[in-house]
């Protein structure tokens, strides 16, 4: 990379050199217990800084913490947008698809069987194969099945890939639009060309003329301010705004996920035990290099969490905390507690530190 490029990727990346506020303490140290948030036990060993924009469908920001207006890679977080192409299209109905499916096509899962096995159902409904899948193959994110494959000799299949379920639904789409499924993934693809125009329409601007990426399962990313993703989020959550179409394709997607919340993550993962938990229904999402989203029917609001520093364990905990100030959330499930201050265990399982809010949360308001 040359000198001048790589000044213009820091000029993108400008939000890592430390505009934005601290937000996770990560401490270490004699006392095991973490504290409550806003507290420290022990010292602080790690901080992780970051952005969080909450916004409602009209684009009035609820809360701003942090430049919301750097240009993000949404990754999988953007997926509930992504997905609106394949709902809207009447695949549905073409290929007697159901609720497992339409949450599997917002998905990062985590290759269990439940998921293996129901997208393999998707993909003879739609007369394509697993090799027809651009996204490649990796291990199953829930380790135990990860695992028994490798006890097993076997290898992981692209049905294994937590975002199988999405290209199910590019693949879907291609065939109700008689388009080619060979290429889906690529930006001039017809089917790519369509989920543009959708993201493009809920964020508020042309996303192809914005800078794109390959996500890692190869489809095109659009990079959005980090508010435009919360609005476009916030857009689904009230969806009376919504041309008639647009808006069943939204109700029939946060339908089946608060139906199947294992699908779209799976067993013991944040996004699966946040949206278990949420007092307003709605979808939680994460995504890749820290990226947290959610959409909240019930308070009319979307969010969208960026750290700085790619770290998961970070966004996770911003997400829980986001949802716990909005009331969005039962804090008396201790999934929930064990989200909203995560604790650090040692190798004999003892607790030694924790990963919760630093005291600059004080200052933040989510007075809606």
């Amino acid at each position: 990379m040359t000198n001048s490029a790589r000044e213009h990727t820091r000029e993108f990346a400008r939000g890592l050199g430390g505009e934005n506020p601290v937000l996770i303490d990560v401490t270490r140290g004699l006392d095991p217990v973490p504290g409550s948030p806003g507290t420290s036990a022990g010292f602080v060993e790690s901080v992780h800084r970051g952005a969080i924009a909450v916004v409602d469908a009209s684009g009035r920001s609820v809360t701003e913490i942090g430049d919301v207006e750097h240009a993000i890679c949404p990754r999988s977080t953007l997926k509930p947008l992504q997905a609106l192409a394949f709902l809207e299209s009447g695949a549905l109905d073409e290929f007697d698809l159901g609720p497992e499916e339409v949450a599997l096509s917002a998905a990062s899962h985590g290759g269990e069987p439940v998921h293996v096995q129901a997208i393999a159902s998707w993909l003879k409904k739609i007369d394509c194969t697993i090799d027809q899948l651009e996204c490649g193959a990796h291990l199953p994110l829930h380790e135990p099945d990860a695992q028994n494959l490798l006890r097993q000799g076997k290898a992981p299949t692209a049905l294994h890939n937590q975002c199988s379920g999405k290209h199910a639904g590019f693949m879907s789409l291609a065939r109700v639009m008689g388009a080619d499924v060979t290429g889906y993934t690529d930006p001039d693809h017809p089917v790519q060309e369509r989920v543009a125009a959708i993201i493009s329409e809920m964020v508020g601007f042309d996303v192809t003329s914005a800078r794109v990426g390959a996500d890692g399962c190869a489809a095109p990313n659009y990079a959005v301010p980090l508010k435009a993703l919360a609005h476009g989020l916030a857009r689904m959550a009230r969806t009376e705004s919504l041309v008639p179409l647009r808006a069943r394709a939204v109700i029939t997607l946060l339908s089946a996920v608060e139906a199947h919340p294992l699908l779209i993550a799976g067993t013991g993962r944040p996004c699966t035990i946040l949206i278990e938990n949420l007092t307003t229904g709605g979808l939680v999402k994460s995504g890749a290099e820290g990226i947290f989203g959610a959409i909240l029917p019930g308070l009319g609001l979307g969010v969208a969490v960026k750290v700085d520093d790619g770290a998961p364990r970070a966004a996770a905990v911003i997400m829980a905390n986001v949802l716990a100030r909005l009331g969005a959330l039962d804090r008396g499930a201790k999934p929930v507690e064990d989200l909203v201050v995560q604790a650090i265990t040692n190798v004999s399982g003892d607790t030694v530190g924790g990963i919760q809010p630093s005291p600059e949360w004080e200052k933040f308001s989510f007075a809606i």
